[in-house]
C-alpha cells in the first residue's frame, strides 16, 4: 500500500496510442465515404475474430491496442455519410469532445459538491431548451436512458400530479387510470404502462387519418367512452412522436374537457419541432400547449447517444413529501439543528426521497443545486455537457442551419426519386422521414395482381441484406399497418452531399434490379 496500485506512466502511454487509434479508425474512417459502412460477419465468425473469452491473466499493451482496432473495424460506422439506418447518425467533433470530457470526469451531476461545473451547465442548457420551446419557466432533467425513459418519467409525473397519494400507496388505492395515445405512437408508451403498473390494457390508442395524424374527434370519443366505463380518468401522455411515420405527429387542440378529465398533454419529439426557428413552415406544433416535452438532441442535432431532455412546463412548488421527515428534514424554520426543507418543484416532490448520504440539508452551499433527487435513479451521466460544448461551438444559428440542411437534403432526394422509374412514395413527406417502395422491373405494371403486395413486401428486406453484405450503406425498412415493407430514409447528417444522395438511389436500383 506504500505505492500506487496502477502504473500511471504506462496507462498514459496506452491512452495516447488509443486516442490516435480513435482519431484514425474511429473518426476519420467513419466519415470517409470510400470506407465501408460495415464489415458484415456472421455471429460465430465475429465471436472467433474478437476472442471474447475473459481469462484469469491480462494481456499485453500491443494485444490490447489491436483489440481496440478490431472493435472499431468490425463495428458499424454510424458516423458514415451513408449510414441512415436509425434516427441518429453522423459524428460531430465538438460533441465528441464533450463526450470525452464527460467520460474523463467520471462523475454524476446529482450534487453540486461532486459536479459543480456540470450541475450549472445542465441548469443553463435546460433553461435554454425550455425557452426555445416557449416556456419562460418550468423544470426539467436530462433523462438517463433516452426518449423512452423520458416518456415513462412523464407518465409517472402526470400520475403523481393528479394523484399524489400514488407515490406512497401505489396503484391499488387509485381509480382506474387511462393512457390516451395515437395509434402511431412510440412503443415506449406500452412499455411504460407495463413498467409503472398502469397496465397495457389501459392504454387507449386513438385512430389516425391516412397520414398518421391523430383525429381530434376520435380522441374525444375515446375519452368519453372510457369515462363511461370508469368514473375518473387520468391520461398522462397525449400522442408521442411516431418515429416511423412519413409525417410528423399532428397534435389536436387541447381538448375542451381537459380540466374536467384531468388530462395531462405530453409531447415526445424525436427530432426538432419548433425550437430552432429556422423553418417556420415546418413548425407543426405549438409546444407551449403541452404539459411536458421530450427533446432528443442526440438525433437531429447529432449530440451523440444518449442526450434526452425531459422538460416540464409546471413551475409549481409545494411541501416535501412526508417521507422526508424521518430523514432529518423538518417543515418550517430551523429547529434543533435539523435543517428545514424548502418548498420543492414537481419533479422532486414526485421522485425525491432525500437520501441522507447525498442530499444533506445542512451543507454550506445552496442545496437547491443538488438536483439529483429529481431523478428516479441515483447516479446518471452528465449528458448536458456534450450539448453545451456543441452549442457553444456553433451557436443557435448553427444548429438551425443543420435542420435547414436536413430539409434541403430530403427535398432533393424526393425530387430525384420522382424522376426515377421504380420508386413509389408511401406518401408525400411533411418532415424528414422519406418513406418509399422500390418496385423492381419484374413487378412493374402488376399492381392489380393479387400477389403484387406480398411480393413487394419482400423487396426491401432483400435489398437491405445485399447492401449490408456489401457494406455500401445502411437504410432502414419496416411495415406499417396494412402497408408492406418500405424503406424509411432519414437524412440528418450534415456531412451528406448531393453525391451521397444520388448514390442512395443508384445503389437501391442496382441491388434491386434483378429481384
Amino acid at each position: 500500500l506504500d505505492d500506487p496500485g496502477l502504473d500511471i506512466a504506462a496507462g498514459e502511454e496506452f491512452l495516447q496510442e488509443v486516442f490516435q487509434i480513435l482519431l484514425e479508425e474511429g473518426v476519420r474512417k467513419s466519415m470517409d465515404v470510400t470506407q465501408k459502412v460495415c464489415d458484415w460477419k456472421k455471429p460465430q465468425e465475429l465471436r472467433e475474430l474478437l476472442d471474447l473469452e475473459l481469462r484469469s491473466d491480462g494481456e499485453g499493451r500491443e494485444r490490447l491496442l489491436q483489440r481496440c482496432r478490431d472493435v472499431l473495424r468490425l463495428s458499424v460506422r454510424t458516423g458514415h455519410p451513408r449510414f441512415c439506418n436509425q434516427l441518429f447518425s453522423g459524428l460531430d467533433h465538438h460533441a465528441l469532445a464533450g463526450r470525452f470530457l464527460t467520460e474523463t470526469l467520471n462523475t454524476s451531476p446529482y450534487t453540486y459538491e461532486v459536479a459543480p461545473v456540470l450541475v450549472l451547465m445542465e441548469e443553463q442548457v435546460l433553461a435554454k431548451l425550455r425557452e426555445l420551446v416557449g416556456w419562460s419557466s418550468g423544470d426539467g432533467i436530462f433523462a438517463p436512458a433516452g426518449g423512452s425513459m423520458s416518456n415513462m418519467l412523464a407518465m409517472n409525473v402526470a400520475r403523481f400530479r393528479r394523484f399524489p397519494e400514488s407515490r406512497s400507496r401505489g396503484n391499488w388505492d387509485l381509480p382506474r387510470l387511462g393512457l390516451f395515445a395515437s395509434r402511431e405512437s412510440h412503443y415506449s408508451i406500452l412499455k411504460g404502462a407495463a413498467l409503472l403498473g398502469i397496465g397495457t390494457d389501459n392504454v387507449h390508442l386513438v385512430r389516425t387519418d391516412e397520414r398518421g395524424k391523430m383525429i381530434p374527434e376520435e380522441l374525444e370519443k375515446e375519452i368519453q367512452r372510457v369515462k363511461a366505463e370508469v368514473r375518473r380518468v387520468c391520461t398522462p401522455p397525449c400522442p408521442p412522436c411516431p418515429p416511423n411515420s412519413p409525417v410528423p405527429p399532428q397534435y389536436p387542440q387541447r381538448p375542451s374537457q381537459c380540466p374536467q378529465s384531468s388530462l395531462n398533454v405530453r409531447v415526445s419529439s424525436s427530432k426538432s419541432p419548433k425550437p430552432l426557428q429556422c423553418c417556420p413552415k415546418f413548425c407543426f406544433f405549438p409546444p407551449t400547449r403541452a404539459d411536458s416535452v421530450t427533446w432528443n438532441p442526440h438525433k437531429l442535432l447529432m449530440v451523440g447517444l444518449q442526450c434526452s431532455a425531459f422538460l416540464l412546463r409546471d413551475s409549481s412548488v409545494g411541501a416535501p413529501h412526508p417521507e422526508f421527515l424521518p430523514r432529518g428534514c423538518l417543515p418550517g424554520p430551523l429547529i434543533n439543528l435539523a435543517a428545514s426543507c424548502s418548498s420543492q418543484g414537481l419533479l422532486q416532490r414526485c421522485h425525491g426521497v432525500g437520501a441522507s448520504y447525498l442530499f444533506q440539508r445542512d451543507k454550506f452551499y445552496d442545496v437547491s443545486l443538488d438536483t439529483g433527487d429529481k431523478s428516479p435513479q441515483c447516479g446518471r451521466r452528465a449528458d448536458g455537457l456534450k450539448l453545451w460544448i456543441l452549442w457553444k461551438a456553433v451557436g443557435t444559428r448553427g444548429l438551425g442551419w443543420r435542420v435547414e440542411r436536413a430539409f434541403a437534403a430530403t427535398r432533393y432526394l424526393l425530387e430525384q426519386m420522382k424522376r426515377r422509374e421504380g420508386f413509389r412514395l408511401v406518401m408525400e413527406p411533411e418532415f424528414l422521414n422519406l418513406c418509399f417502395w422500390f418496385i423492381p422491373p419484374s413487378l412493374r405494371g402488376q399492381d392489380s395482381s393479387p400477389e403484387f403486395w406480398d411480393k413487394l413486401g419482400k423487396v426491401a428486406p432483400a435489398i437491405k441484406e445485399k447492401m449490408i453484405r456489401r457494406g455500401s450503406m445502411m437504410v432502414g425498412y419496416q411495415p406499417q399497418g396494412s402497408r408492406v415493407n418500405f424503406f424509411r430514409q432519414v437524412i440528418i447528417n450534415p456531412a451528406v452531399t448531393r453525391q451521397d444522395l444520388d448514390f442512395f438511389l443508384d445503389e437501391i436500383q442496382e441491388l434491386g434490379w434483378d429481384l
